[in-house]
């Protein structure tokens, strides 16, 4: 019998796989003693932080899947967390340390749901011990890391979700397709409403709270004084504004919205060619393709979330089902079927399963993550070094700026390398 590593390697066992009915791990299976009883699919959930309660919820909640450990560093939450997933399916354990939970052989398939600066070495950890992965956005800190991730998929035969869940939402395809195939003429501007953070603050030093282990929190970034608002989860800051952690808001909703409009410009292999920070030369920030289209960040949406402005028309979308054209009439389009039809996913979690079950590419894999990843952090470092930036998007490259090359990886603290 075929286990999944074999049916990856193709050959006999691909054919195999494809001709019949998949096989699954035994882990999956429930053989061996192991959990997974009607082909569940045994889930690790690393970070008990905001984002991971809609995941944890929905993992428990699917006969497809069945949450067998958790892992944070803060005690009391992951405490709390841990019963309400026993509450909820029966049992669950938990490890403060994600390279326990990742080697475990009855554990298929792990989320990572911490701080951005925690997302490669997690991600690339679980594809070595043999797991697929479900990895929030942006995928990565940095360019380099969103590289060495792109090489763990492929080394291991790993599936890899980005939770950029605006490619299974239905405005965002509908419009990416009306752009993509032409309705609106060419696209020469596009307006992304990203918003602000506050600046990122030297806080004063604070106890650190009993049962949580700060050192590991920090990981790979520089060592900080501990203060609540340098950890805290909130969608308004904490952790998010500081460039250590994260790349601001570049990473928080240009993640999201950069993601669309790569998709929308058929770019998930490539990317833009020139970077330029807000207040270089007067002009807000933006960045802009080979063929001249420029996507501006936080100018006039007309009460979207992204604006696509062509010759012959606009396209404006947004959460919520938000879909306004101009002309109006062309909300109604119908594809034709010579068009290009985009990759349609109602549930962006369930496309992950479904895509360890069949071990087809999902809609938000490594390669868009990280093409989207990439632009975030080239955002960033043009901000931060107050000029723009030209980038090769073929060789995946700075060019002529040997100070932002440097800033396309950052150092890591000791022991907290990146495995590989």
């Amino acid at each position: 019998m075929f286990d999944r590593r074999q049916i990856l390697k193709g050959g006999i066992a691909s054919a195999v796989a494809w001709s019949a009915p998949m096989i699954l791990s035994s882990r999956v299976l429930g053989r061996q003693g192991h959990t997974g009883p009607n082909s569940r699919i045994a889930i690790g959930l690393v970070g008990c932080g905001l984002i991971s309660k809609g995941h944890r919820g929905y993992c428990t909640t699917q006969d497809s899947t069945q949450v067998v450990s958790m892992c944070d560093v803060n005690a009391k939450l992951l405490a709390k967390f841990v019963a309400e997933v026993k509450a909820a399916q029966g049992s669950c354990d938990s490890t403060a340390d994600y390279r326990e939970l990742c080697a475990r052989e009855d554990i298929d398939a792990v989320m990572v749901m911490t701080p951005d600066h925690w997302h490669a070495a997690i991600s690339i950890e679980a594809m070595r011990n043999g797991k697929d992965v479900y990895v929030e956005k942006p995928m990565s800190l940095t360019i380099e890391e969103g590289k060495a991730m792109r090489a763990a998929v492929e080394r291991y035969g790993r599936v890899l979700q980005v939770g950029s869940q605006q490619r299974s939402e239905t405005a965002f395809r509908k419009g990416a397709e009306l752009v993509r195939n032409g309705y609106i003429g060419k696209v020469h501007t596009v307006i992304a409403k990203l918003g602000q953070f506050p600046p990122a603050t030297q806080f004063k030093e604070q106890p650190v709270p009993e049962g949580f282990d700060y050192d590991r929190w920090l990981g790979p970034a520089p060592w900080e004084p501990y203060n609540n608002e340098r950890v805290k989860g909130n969608y308004g800051g904490g952790w998010r504004r500081f460039w250590e952690y994260g790349s601001r808001k570049n990473g928080d909703w240009g993640a999201h919205h950069f993601d669309i409009i790569q998709w929308a410009f058929n770019m998930d292999d490539s990317g833009p060619t020139l970077i330029s920070p807000k207040g270089y030369e007067g002009g807000p920030q933006f960045h802009s393709y080979a063929d001249g289209a420029k996507v501006i960040r936080d100018g006039d949406t007309k009460g979207a979330m992204i604006r696509f402005i062509g010759e012959e028309g606009e396209v404006r979308v947004g959460r919520s089902r938000y879909f306004e054209t101009t002309p109006a009439s062309l909300k109604n389009v119908r594809l034709k079927s010579s068009d290009t039809h985009l990759y349609v996913s109602n549930d962006h979690r369930a496309d992950w399963l479904n895509s360890i079950k069949t071990r087809k590419q999902p809609i938000a894999n490594v390669e868009v993550g990280h093409r989207t990843a990439t632009i975030c952090q080239l955002s960033g470092i043009a901000e931060r070094l107050g000029r723009p930036i030209k980038w090769d998007p073929k060789a995946e490259q700075i060019i002529d700026d040997p100070a932002a090359s440097r800033m396309m990886d950052r150092p890591r603290r000791a022991p907290y390398t990146l495995p590989i």
